[in-house]
Parts: C-alpha cells; sequence; structure tokens
C-alpha cells in the first residue's frame, strides 16, 4: 500500500488531500490529513448527507493505523529532514 497523490494546502483545518494505491492496484481517493487540537489525523473519504458528511469508506483499527503512518510519514517527510524518501509501500493483509 501506498500514498498515490498527496496534495498539500491550507482549507480550514484541512492541511493535504491524499489518495491510497493498493498492492493490487486499487485507488481509493478523498482521503484528508486534518490538524486537531491534539495533532494531525486521518479523514476517510465522505459525502455530505444533509447538515453531516457520512464515511464511505471503512477500515479496521490497524489498517486506520497503517494509513495514518504512511500519510504522516509523506506529510511530514520535508520536515523531517531524511536522506532517502520514505517507504510507502507497506505489505498489509487483506
Amino acid at each position: 500500500m501506498k500514498i498515490n497523490r498527496m496534495t498539500k494546502g491550507s482549507w480550514g483545518k484541512i492541511v493535504a488531500f491524499f489518495d491510497i494505491e493498493t498492492d493490487e492496484g486499487l485507488v481509493v481517493k478523498g482521503f484528508k490529513m486534518i490538524q486537531g487540537n491534539d495533532g494531525y489525523f486521518v479523514g476517510f473519504p465522505s459525502e455530505k448527507k444533509g447538515d453531516e458528511y457520512k464515511p464511505t469508506v471503512y477500515a479496521d483499527k490497524q489498517l486506520k493505523q497503517t494509513i495514518e503512518h504512511l500519510a504522516h510519514n509523506e506529510y511530514h517527510y520535508e520536515e523531517l529532514n531524511e536522506q532517502q524518501p520514505p517507504s510507502s509501500d507497506i505489505d498489509v493483509p487483506f
């Protein structure tokens, strides 16, 4: 699994949008990196229903943690000042 694309910017609390590509080639678009009161977290793709946003993609706790790890590495890559690009390929069992 890897981050396919990440667009950084400032859209209120949203600081980046990104897509995930699985090892099988499935691309899921519409993830968000959000700066909350307790730090950064990942918002999963959602759609507006009435006045609320409802998630359109679900994942178990382990997969959510893996996606958060990938997103944090990608978003903070330049700040970490590493010499090699982040390892976006993580083997996640489905």
